[in-house]
């Protein structure tokens, strides 16, 4: 009834189809339905023992005030080692925000940077928030396509011929969600080649699943010289921990960024909450056999679920090389991506994702997140089986 009184703006928002497709699911299960749960991007494992612990320390000591808004001194500093550490990025705590989880980072860095008419460069299919965000910050959407037969890598000919004196901002995740992909280190250093000559393009590195790479690693943008200074990395807390409740992330960029950063962060959430910033030095500093450990669990679900969707006629998916999702090529059964994950659900009580929700080059893929567990990934591949069967 106040459809009228909201502004034109909002009308540009959407939303992550996941939180659509998890609400579905449960009301399917509070009408007693089984449902395996494949459709939201949330480990199954609990938080590091170590790290509850320092949290609840942390309570108990009496730290549940007010925090600096850019974060704890010692929580920017760790940031800041971790970094040099895991992503070879050199930088100081001066250049670190921290937020109440990642999707802050996203909005801030449009919010600062996007005047009307900006163009946008993000790869697609992707994290959906990415093009809603650029909707609403008066950018203009520019999607340039991951190629799925090669391992869902950046069509580097395609951003090159995007890149224009309209560019404002270029978005990359690596490892990619939802298709797991990875870009080749030579595929960084062409993308960098290119922008080295648009001084006034900045770059949104989304780097929330660079510790689930299964071979080798990831190489971020931010390391190299000529465009680290216009680099925006966006990491938290939520996938490498299994921390999504804890509702935590950061930002590293140039000071000058990260002073603009801080003022929209103080006009709108004041801080990060002070106990789970305790949490987050513990989860830095401490031991990482817990990472390791859900990343080689991740490893053996990809395995098995990647091999049992292969073997199901009809159906194609690519191993992913990081993150935890498949994004298997369902066109061939002749539903388009919604149908098929709607049907999906409704007969066969495995919740997946469109892939259309993640953008117009995801049409005829479905994604499934394989944080669920290895009994549950295996009946849902038997489900899904015999679900094709029916169509």
């Amino acid at each position: 009834m106040f459809e009228q009184y909201f502004n034109k703006r909002m009308a540009l928002l959407d939303t992550e189809s996941a939180f659509r497709t998890l609400a579905r699911a449960r009301a399917l299960e509070a009408r007693g339905r089984s449902v395996i749960h494949m459709e939201i991007g949330q480990p199954d494992f609990p938080t590091p023992r170590n790290v509850a612990e320092a949290g609840r320390r942390a309570i108990e000591a009496g730290c549940t005030g007010y925090a600096p808004t850019p974060g704890f001194p010692e929580l920017r500093q760790a940031i800041a080692d971790y970094a040099a550490k895991y992503k070879n990025v050199r930088t100081s705590p001066d250049e670190v925000v921290v937020v109440p989880g990642a999707k802050p980072v996203m909005f801030f860095t449009m919010l600062m940077l996007i005047e009307p008419g900006d163009e946008v460069i993000y790869p697609n299919p992707s994290f959906p928030i990415y093009e809603s965000l650029i909707k609403y910050t008066g950018g203009a959407p520019v999607p340039v396509p991951l190629k799925p037969d090669d391992g869902f890598r950046l069509d580097l000919d395609a951003f090159r011929r995007s890149v224009t004196d309209k560019t404002k901002l270029v978005i990359l995740n690596n490892p990619a969600n939802p298709t797991g992909g990875v870009y080749a280190d030579g595929d960084i250093a062409q993308i960098a080649d290119i922008l080295k000559d648009y001084p006034g393009v900045f770059v949104l590195s989304d780097e929330i699943y660079d510790r689930l790479v299964y071979d080798g690693g990831v190489t971020s943008i931010a390391s190299m010289p000529e465009i680290k200074d216009r680099t925006i990395i966006l990491d938290g807390f939520s996938k490498t921990y299994a921390m999504t409740g804890w509702r935590l992330g950061y930002g590293i960029m140039h000071r000058e960024l990260a002073e603009r950063m801080e003022l929209l962060a103080v006009n709108s959430f004041s801080c990060a909450a002070a106990f789970t910033q305790m949490a987050a030095v513990e989860a830095l500093t401490g031991p990482q056999d817990a990472v390791d450990e859900m990343r080689e669990a991740f490893r053996e679900r990809r395995d098995y679920l990647v091999g049992a969707l292969n073997a199901i006629g009809g159906i194609r998916c690519q191993t992913p090389g990081g993150a935890f999702y498949v994004f298997p090529d369902i066109s061939a059964f002749g539903l388009n991506s919604e149908a098929f994950a709607t049907r999906l659900l409704d007969e066969a009580g495995v919740a997946a994702s469109s892939g259309a929700s993640f953008g117009r080059f995801g049409e005829g893929f479905i994604r499934l997140s394989y944080a669920a567990s290895l009994e549950n990934i295996k009946i849902a591949a038997e489900r899904i089986a015999a679900f094709v069967r029916t169509i």
